[in-house]
């Protein structure tokens, strides 16, 4: 029997056992957490959003870093093949809005426990607490593993180790380190799928106010570079929330490459400039003995109206029958367009995924093996390959695990 070992007990790693094992290897696991699966714990605030509903097509479009890599292992392991596989693991699915698939128990302990009792039938040997401190090769050929002082004879490794997002569930980047020594090329590591730190203390008084059904649109430079539309989040900090953690990516990028970086926040993409103005007029008329602070709580949420009167340079308690036209096309620019620097993202250990990562010209998209030591696999976060929220993340681990377990047991290997 050949032997592989499996390093990282992640959601790529353990697919890639459970395949291999399926397929007549001899399988370690070594993970150095006391437990295998904790990043998969935490996923979709506990309940574990297995994947997406999305064809592959979409899939890719939801992979920003490298999605097209990804295609042939998409393909040999679709979104529909995730959920059959769990399907007959006993995990019961439910889809919610944007596709995306959760056990229908909303409990990821049952994901890992199902995963777990699939590595027991094949006979799997997991073993917890152990770190990898090198893996060894010979004339570019892989020879096995040392753990501690102990060597752990191989015939192929596959490095599952993760990205250098969330560390505490063991992801500190030990296997961009392995790649390295290798020979492998490392691209630039940075956050993705995280918070964002903006110059302007004001958040501080809005921290909690949720925006639902709004569109942000993020600039470089003064030049706009993309835009989302739904729902964001104010912190003590800055800003997060799913549409603030979709764009961090680009965010993050333009920031390293010393760009001035800014989000604007349409308030009421909804309405054109137009009616939106109409708007204005009528709550003026409405409240027209009122104070321009007091006129917008239909339009605005309580928190929010001292800031946008702020940056319109509208005093709170000026008369509504006192504002000018000029003023109101000030108020009306900040609806549209409430402006916030980003100064720098929240650190990568807060971040869901790592973007960045072993090259994906120098891994074989087919079967994630590496193209310059024979019998090494490369796969999950640890290649440079990351997605959007909304279940991408983990088919790409699904995907990848599957493609590098199989290829494992195939006649050239």
């Amino acid at each position: 029997m050949r032997k592989i070992i499996v390093i990282g007990g992640g959601a790529t790693g353990i697919m890639a056992a459970i395949r291999a094992a399926e397929c007549g290897g001899q399988v370690t696991l070594l993970e150095k957490m006391p437990q295998i699966g904790r990043k998969l714990r935490i996923t979709g605030k506990g309940r574990c959003n297995l994947t997406n509903t999305a064809d592959v097509a979409e899939v890719v479009k939801n992979i920003p870093g490298n999605g097209k890599f990804l295609f042939s292992a998409l393909k040999n392991f679709s979104p529909v093949d995730t959920v059959n596989f769990f399907e007959s693991l006993g995990v019961k699915t439910k889809v919610e809005r944007g596709g995306r698939v959760f056990p229908a128990s909303d409990d990821a302990t049952e994901v890992i426990d199902a995963l777990l009792r699939r590595l027991v039938i094949l006979g799997v040997e997991v073993k917890t607490n152990s770190p990898v401190t090198d893996i060894l090769a010979e004339d570019k050929k892989i020879v096995g593993v040392k753990v501690g002082d102990k060597i752990f004879d191989c015939d192929a490794v596959i490095l599952a180790t993760g990205g250098m997002s969330y560390p505490a569930t063991g992801s500190s980047g030990d296997g961009l380190k392995f790649a390295r020594r290798l020979g492998h090329k490392v691209t630039e590591i940075l956050p993705a799928l995280v918070p964002l730190e903006t110059e302007e203390d004001f958040v501080q008084d809005l921290q909690g106010l949720t925006l639902k059904n709004v569109r942000v649109k993020l600039l470089a430079d003064g030049k706009k570079i993309s835009e989302q539309f739904g729902e964001m989040l104010f912190t003590h900090f800055g800003v997060s929330g799913p549409i603030i953690l979709t764009l961090s990516r680009q965010a993050a990028k333009l920031l390293a490459e010393k760009k001035f970086v800014e989000l604007e926040i349409n308030l009421k993409p909804a309405l054109t400039p137009e009616q939106l103005d109409a708007r204005l007029l009528r709550d003026f008329d409405k409240f027209k003995r009122k104070t321009i602070k007091n006129s917008l709580i239909e339009l605005l949420p309580a928190k929010l109206i001292p800031i946008v009167l702020d940056l319109s340079y509208l005093p709170e308690e000026k008369r509504v029958d006192e504002i000018t036209s000029a003023e109101r096309r000030r108020l009306l620019e900040i609806l549209r367009g409430l402006p916030l620097t980003i100064t720098k993202t929240r650190p990568i250990a807060e971040a869901i995924v790592t973007a960045g990562g072993v090259d994906v010209k120098e891994i074989d998209p087919r079967t994630m093996r590496s193209k310059l030591v024979e019998n090494l696999f490369i796969v999950g976060e640890v290649a440079d390959v990351d997605g959007f929220t909304g279940g991408f993340n983990l088919q790409a681990a699904w995907s990848m695990g599957n493609a590098a377990g199989k290829a494992l047991m195939t006649e050239n290997f």
